[in-house]
């Protein structure tokens, strides 16, 4: 790369530009120096670690398996480093980050807070110039997103939203070493990050007011330290560890059971569900019989099951029925790991708040006014609220970059009514620019390690290819983007997921909850894309159009 990137009002060449410096960009980054390329990271942090970087709140860990969620690249990564947990919690992820940058030289070709404004192709000399918040521009051959999928935190839309004198944070911006001790503390969303807010918090301050809106399933992360001799057997399972993941709908340990609920006995049932709900992980979820979240009637049992759990571990038969689900079946959204959530709602300082019946009516300088079902209104005085309400997922990280393609289309435009890829890793009408982590792509919904090292790996052997032949234009095809859609459409529908408003479908608290849900990640599985990708290098990319210099300079003659 050419001059400094953090010099105000340079403009800087690079071939290979990535934005995000998170467990996507920062494997990218290595496997392009490895192959020789022009490469450079970019991101709007102080740091690197993506969403570990930026998710401090109390509680924040890994939902699935610690010695899964690490790169498989490096044998020798792989036997320096000690998970201390199953669940590694937030420090230990980034420091985790952290030492792979420092072990492999990374940090030196990453510009840190520098946040992407606008990104603009120019077809006269194919690249892609982009203007970032510091005044610097960055002209490049290839353009990689990997900003991650929940990047983007949505704030509800309260009146008096900002009034509030004490401490007003969504757990994505929580200040770093905040202690709420002995604080008044309301947290409105009980989804995965509230889960863990909640429980964390729950015995450290003098009140918890939770104001919920929709109830959401959770099992128990069954959480352990990993001893010496744990992590010693680990270390020489991790070939049979990262083949088992591989071959997984979603790259996690757990597999779905091939046998069907209805071919065994109620106690048979009954019996595994009991095994997997005090087990550990996503098992419940992801380990169950397979027609659990793929039919009506199944669900439906196990939801049941999963409900009679909250009532049992719940003093008081309101507060459980509040926190059991009634739009939506077990699995079909995001399945929360806890550990001790329900009882939480047992301790006397902890308050449930169904704010479907009482509404917030407005942020207040002392804390939020409940409308009440009675028609009354309630002031709750706190010292903190805590927004755990989700993000603008999947495409919000791309909506706010303004993104110009050919003859200045919009990418926020054309995804207006959802978005549309060729196979989950490029635009049409946008050559040139990769997406690593996004809408419609086998990374979105996989483990994360996992389906991000199936994607980059991709991409690296895409550039090569783009090196060896001297490719300057390369541009998913409109009619394999619109093949793509209908393919994503046909498997997700296999699902009851693809059924329920969550982030997966394009909802979030912003969204008219009547909104038709779009087509957002592909539930194909981990094992299919990668034969989808593998066959795209194998044919030449048939998906793609690509143009090279020489093919120029031909024209040109």
């Amino acid at each position: 790369m050419t001059r400094s990137a953090n010099e105000a009002g340079t403009t800087t060449t690079v071939d290979y530009l990535i934005i995000g410096a998170g467990v996507c960009g920062l494997y990218q980054l290595h496997q392009l120096l490895e192959i020789g390329a022009d490469v450079r990271v970019v991101d709007a942090n102080a740091g690197l670690g993506g969403t570990w970087y930026n998710n401090r709140y109390p509680g924040c860990r890994f939902d699935s398996e610690s010695y899964t969620y690490q790169y498989s690249f490096s044998e020798e990564l792989l036997q320096e480093w000690d998970w201390k947990e199953k669940f590694s919690p937030q420090p230990e992820t980034l420091s985790y980050l952290e030492y792979v940058a420092e072990k492999f030289d990374l940090r030196r070709h990453i510009s840190f807070e520098k946040r992407v404004v606008s990104a603009q192709w120019q077809e006269e000399d194919r690249r892609w110039l982009l203007r970032f918040d510091d005044a610097t521009t960055i002209r490049a051959r290839f353009v990689l997103c990997a900003m991650g999928l929940l990047s983007v935190p949505t704030y509800p839309r309260l009146e008096g939203r900002g009034t509030f004198e004490g401490l007003e944070t969504h757990t994505f911006d929580w200040p770093e070493g905040y202690d709420v001790t002995g604080k008044r503390v309301g947290v409105i969303g009980t989804g995965a990050s509230g889960v863990q807010v909640i429980t964390d918090v729950a015995d450290q301050v003098e009140s918890l007011v939770v104001l919920q809106r929709d109830a959401n399933w959770c099992a128990p992360l069954g959480n352990a330290p990993i001893g010496p001799e744990e992590m010693a057997e680990l270390r020489s399972s991790y070939d049979e560890i990262f083949a088992w993941c591989r071959e997984t709908p979603a790259g996690f340990i757990h597999r779905p059971d091939r046998t069907l609920s209805t071919d065994v006995t109620r106690e048979e049932r009954l019996r595994r569900w009991e095994e997997l709900y005090n087990g550990q992980g996503a098992g419940l979820y992801m380990g169950n019989y397979r027609d659990c979240i793929m039919e009506a009637e199944p669900n439906r049992e196990l939801s049941e099951f999963v409900a009679d759990k909250i009532r049992e571990r719940v003093d008081d038969p309101e507060v459980a029925e509040m926190l059991i689900p009634k739009d939506h079946g077990f699995g079909t959204k995001r399945v929360a790991g806890e550990s001790g959530f329900y009882e939480a709602f047992n301790r006397d300082n902890v308050e449930l708040v169904d704010i479907m019946a009482n509404p917030i009516e407005r942020v207040t300088p002392t804390g939020v006014r409940l409308a009440l079902a009675d028609g009354g209104t309630r002031d709750v005085e706190l010292d903190v609220i805590v927004y755990a309400t989700g993000f603008d997922a999947v495409t919000g990280p791309f909506d706010r970059i303004d993104i110009q393609g050919v003859d200045g289309v919009r990418l926020k435009d054309k995804w207006a009514d959802g978005p549309q890829t060729c196979l989950g890793v490029q635009v049409s009408q946008f050559p040139n620019m990769f997406i690593l982590v996004g809408p419609q792509s086998g990374s979105a919904t996989a483990n994360f390690p996992r389906g991000i090292e199936d994607v980059v790996n991709w991409m690296t052997e895409t550039a090569r290819h783009i090196e060896d032949h001297g490719i300057d234009r390369f541009e998913g095809r409109r009619e394999a983007e619109l093949e793509w859609l209908e393919h994503v459409r046909e498997v997700n529908a296999r699902l009851l997921l693809s059924q329920t408003q969550s982030w997966f479908n394009g909802h979030n608290i912003n969204l008219d909850r009547d909104a038709k849900p779009r087509v957002m990640v592909y539930l194909g599985g981990a094992p299919l894309y990668r034969r989808i990708l593998a066959k795209e290098v194998e044919e030449g990319y048939p998906s793609f159009e690509l143009s090279s210099f020489a093919d120029r300079a031909a024209v040109a003659r």
